[in-house]
């Protein structure tokens, strides 16, 4: 079964802590960021995909109720609050399980099975779309992914370099990159540098050319490259 990724968003530091010594102890569920605020948890989700959040209700200027209405393709959700005036609310929000502070171990075992059973349970996903939104300082500009030529690891982010020549920093890891990229048409061939196969305009020995700029290709990934080409 597949290992559940999650987040924690609490603006009270001891549940936070109870929470994080539970998942701990569960070996089928893995800890992505604990989190404060809505405002961490909105830079959580775009640095990271995650199937699921114990989303607490009643926290400052955001509440977990809006936050999670705010989202345009949530993951699942496990609500934790001290007040059961908001479970009908949580519900209707199709959430996991609606868990009451203090929380019990047993109980919060018992929501992360129910969580795992949605989401086998879930149909297919359709196609993702032929875009990507890559956040510029205070903005999120979309990307058709036919604009993208190639992506260059630079540390802690990417920069993303287009058909147009223009580049574009991504704040993220070249790993989550690659998991948004559609593997049918992009390909790692270096450990800094992922292509879109599209834009090949030529090969010559151990580099790619995109119009003037060459990308090195890796020797670890020289192999399935060629095989992808069926040059080999």
């Amino acid at each position: 079964m597949k290992k559940l990724s999650c987040l924690i968003v609490d603006d009270e530091p001891i549940a936070r802590s109870i929470l994080e010594t539970y998942i701990e102890r569960l070996p089928e569920i893995a800890l992505i960021k604990s989190c404060r605020n809505a405002s961490e948890a909105y830079e959580a989700l775009y640095q990271h995909a995650v199937d699921l959040i114990f989303l607490d209700i009643k926290m400052p200027v955001i509440t977990g109720i809006e936050f999670f209405r705010s989202l345009p393709n949530p993951p699942l959700v496990i609500f934790t609050t001290a007040y059961s005036s908001y479970a009908v609310e949580g519900f209707e929000l199709n959430s996991v399980d609606y868990l009451m502070k203090p929380i019990t171990f047993e109980r919060f075992n018992q929501a992360v099975r129910r969580a795992q059973e949605r989401l086998v349970s879930h149909q297919p996903e359709l196609d993702p779309p032929p875009y990507i939104f890559l956040r510029q300082d205070t903005r999120l500009v979309k990307v058709n992914f036919d604009e993208i030529s190639y992506v260059q690891a630079e540390r802690d982010f990417c920069s993303v370099y287009l058909c147009s020549g223009k580049r574009l920093l991504a704040g993220m890891h070249l790993k989550i990159l690659e998991e948004r990229l559609p593997a049918k048409r992009f390909m790692r061939v270096h450990r800094s540098y992922i292509i879109n196969m599209d834009k090949i305009a030529g090969i010559k020995g151990n580099v790619i050319e995109f119009g003037t700029t060459e990308v090195p290709i890796g020797n670890s990934y020289r192999e399935l490259f060629f095989k992808a080409l069926r040059l080999s």
